[in-house]
């Protein structure tokens, strides 16, 4: 007995008018389903909100750490150019507020301080001090602060954030 098996009843599949591909077999979607998706969603949005929020406030004190440390690189080279230079406050400082103009001018510039170190010789107390003694490579250092306050005050955290930047450059010697 030959029997001829046709493609249909091997795969165990209804065969000709009432064959169903794989997508019509799904089931619809119930409404009880679509509600599920929709409650999920109002529970897991807070949390996905609160986490945007902590990227901005981070990314905005990122932004101001780097301007912060920007304006004292600023005045540090604004005071490096010569002796004279690094020894006027006043232009040092004015050098780092026009870079962070966009702090509003909330930006507090220290005052600058000189370090001359003699060569073979360590640091010397003081300017005048090595001058007689060697031939001084002199140091100008910079400090900014500033008072960063985050958007929303979060529980547990501190409302302000005190940023600080610093630079140290070589004063050109002439």
């Amino acid at each position: 007995m030959n029997m001829k098996m046709s493609c249909c009843s091997k795969l165990n599949v209804r065969c000709g008018r009432n064959r169903q591909s794989a997508a019509q077999r799904v089931r619809p979607e119930s409404s009880k389903e679509k509600g599920q998706a929709m409650m999920e969603f109002a529970l897991l949005l807070p949390v996905l909100l609160i986490l945007l929020l902590g990227i901005i406030e981070f990314g905005r004190a990122a932004y101001y750490a780097i301007e912060v440390a920007d304006a004292a690189r600023a005045g540090a080279q604004y005071g490096s150019q010569s002796l004279a230079d690094a020894a006027n406050p006043g232009n040092i400082a004015a050098a780092a507020q026009n870079n962070a103009q966009d702090m509003g001018g909330a930006l507090t510039v220290n005052a600058p301080q000189t370090a001359c170190v003699c060569p073979g010789g360590g640091v010397a107390g003081s300017c005048e001090a090595a001058l007689a003694g060697c031939y001084p490579l002199v140091y100008l250092t910079v400090t900014t602060t500033y008072n960063f306050t985050p958007l929303f005050n979060y529980p547990g955290l501190p409302t302000t954030y005190n940023l600080t930047g610093s630079s140290t450059l070589p004063v050109q010697v002439q």
